[in-house]
């Protein structure tokens, strides 16, 4: 018997390493294992040439006790046991193996010579599922067989999908504990089969009240049926949430925004409801709207005073105009007169009146001029920016700057200077008060010139929907700490030394912002200055005409 357990386990393994290869190749199922008990080994030897047809896995005992050596190690689709064995009988054997947990439900098929009902009452109270009668049919024994054989493979089959199903919803348990949310898993109808803590947390119920129920009652407005020809979206389906109310175990009722997804399974419709508490949300929006409402009224209010408060400035504005107008224009006739006699004066009473008087004469004279000069500056500055002037129109500034060149002609030619200009667009504004702006600008070039003859360019550059000039010249500068004064009115940094009331810069800057723009001066001293503003575009495209003025203006376009 030894040596038949020896020929058998070379003959086994190598029959498992065929079928391993057999497998790999062909991916044929995996193999189950058959156990065949019995002490004759010729028996073992026919029963397992019977059964190499199945291509399984033959295991061989020649005992019951080896037997219940190889179960304590192995499943088995099958057991062949022989009813009449020394030791330990098939029945003693099939009794043991039954009381063991694992083999309790292996078909076990007895096989014996003796057909007597007393076997037959016995084995099938051990559990048997048949017996097969010496000598054995070889078809009969492989069909019975791999009826087990297949029966086997579909429990291990079922094993493994019921394992990985419930891996599977022991992921999804974990998933929907989760989320922050409550979940609710229910039927079409309502019909409540899974509920996550949260739920518990938020409506008071213990999980086991609400299994089972219906979820209105939770939800009274709850609907997992879409009514035919409706969107879904509007049901809370895959589209924006659905805001309901919910109520509480205690009866209190809260507002919350409900998700619903359908899933569709064999046993029917299974509709998720994801539930958020929205009563904390609601109260923010509603103290955003009483918010909104309050700064809507005090928006309200504070632009009606704006408004009353624009209209007083206005008002007041325009009467500081009109004052300064009124002002200047009637103190000029008085200081004509003043200066006209002090000048008929001196010419008929000079000699007689003697050298100190003389000068005294010249004095009021010059003070009369000056004083006349600066109400005309301060006429012009009340002017500028006036309601009066109409709506800003398209202005070519190659036109206002050959104004300007005539206007400063005798300047020009007086000092030597030279004027020139890049190409230059057309802006949108008043022709006259370009004018005015160029003018001082290039004016105050020429007047703080230094020791060398003035040389002055202007240029305009596009910045969005602006345009950026400069006018740069080759005059004394200006020391950094002064460059914010001088755009204030009456700030004049050399006093008596250069003629002039201290306005001019003003108006240049009352000018640009009238429009929108800001000026700005950018110097060193003995460097000369670059005076920069910003104006709005007219959308066409800057004049292109180059070359050189008249000779006697001493301009140029570069």
């Amino acid at each position: 018997m030894e040596e038949l357990g020896r020929k058998a386990g070379p003959s086994l393994r190598s029959r498992m390493s065929t079928a391993t290869v057999m497998q790999n190749e062909q991916e044929v199922p995996e193999k189950v294992k058959i156990l065949l008990v019995d002490d004759t080994p010729e028996n073992l030897v026919s029963l397992e040439a019977a059964l190499d047809g199945l291509g399984e896995e033959l295991v061989l005992a020649r005992s019951g006790m080896e037997a219940l050596r190889f179960l304590l190690e192995d499943d088995f689709a099958a057991i062949l046991l022989d009813v009449k064995m020394p030791d330990m009988d098939g029945f003693q054997t099939a009794e043991l193996i039954r009381s063991r947990k694992r083999s309790r439900h292996t078909p076990i098929l007895f096989l014996t010579g003796y057909k007597s009902d007393e076997h037959l009452f016995r084995g099938y109270d051990l559990g048997a599922v048949d017996f097969l009668f010496k000598p054995i049919v070889p078809e009969i024994l492989r069909s019975k067989v791999g009826v087990f054989v297949e029966l086997s493979r579909n429990t291990a089959l079922l094993r493994r999908q019921t394992e990985v199903l419930g891996k599977a919803e022991l992921k999804f348990r974990s998933l929907l504990e989760a989320a922050p949310d409550a979940m609710i898993i229910s039927s079409e109808d309502g019909r409540v089969s899974l509920v996550n803590s949260q739920v518990e947390i938020m409506f008071g119920f213990r999980r086991e009240e609400i299994v089972g129920q219906d979820i209105r009652a939770l939800v009274p407005d709850w609907s997992g049926k879409v009514p035919l020809g409706q969107d879904p979206k509007a049901y809370g389906y895959s589209g924006s949430p659905k805001e309901l109310w919910a109520c509480r175990k205690n009866g209190h009722q809260f507002p919350v925004e409900i998700s619903l997804s359908p899933l569709q399974t064999a046993e029917g419709l299974l509709v998720t409801s994801a539930i958020r508490d929205i009563t904390e949300r609601r109260r923010a929006d509603e103290a955003i709207r009483e918010l909104n409402a309050t700064l809507e009224q005090r928006v309200a209010e504070r632009t009606e005073e704006l408004l009353r408060s624009n209209e007083a400035l206005r008002q007041s504005n325009d009467d500081l105009n009109q004052f300064a107008y009124a002002a200047s224009h009637d103190l000029q006739e008085p200081l004509r007169m003043v200066a006209l006699y002090s000048q008929m004066l001196q010419r008929k009473f000079g000699d007689k009146l003697g050298p100190e008087a003389d000068q005294f004469i010249s004095y009021v004279v010059g003070g009369a001029k000056r004083m006349e000069m600066l109400l005309k500056d301060l006429l012009a500055y009340s002017q500028t920016g006036s309601s009066t002037e109409g709506p800003a129109e398209p202005v070519d500034c190659l036109d206002v700057l050959r104004k300007v060149l005539l206007n400063l002609q005798a300047s020009i030619e007086q000092n030597g200077a030279i004027v020139t200009w890049d190409a230059l667009p057309t802006v949108h504004a008043h022709e006259i008060r370009l004018v005015q702006l160029m003018q001082n600008l290039v004016g105050n070039a020429i007047k703080y010139r230094s020791e060398e003859p003035p040389r002055i360019h202007v240029i305009a550059e596009p910045r969005g929907q602006d345009w950026l000039f400069s006018v740069r010249d080759n005059g004394i500068g200006i020391e950094p700490e002064y460059q914010q004064q001088i755009f204030g009115i009456f700030k004049r940094l050399h006093g008596q030394n250069y003629p002039g009331t201290g306005i001019g810069l003003a108006i240049c800057q009352r000018i640009v912002e009238r429009y929108g723009g800001r000026i700005w001066v950018e110097s060193e001293p003995g460097q000369g200055c670059r005076f920069c503003f910003t104006l709005p575009a007219a959308f066409t495209e800057p004049q292109t005409e180059s070359g050189f003025s008249p000779e006697p203006v001493r301009a140029s376009a570069s």
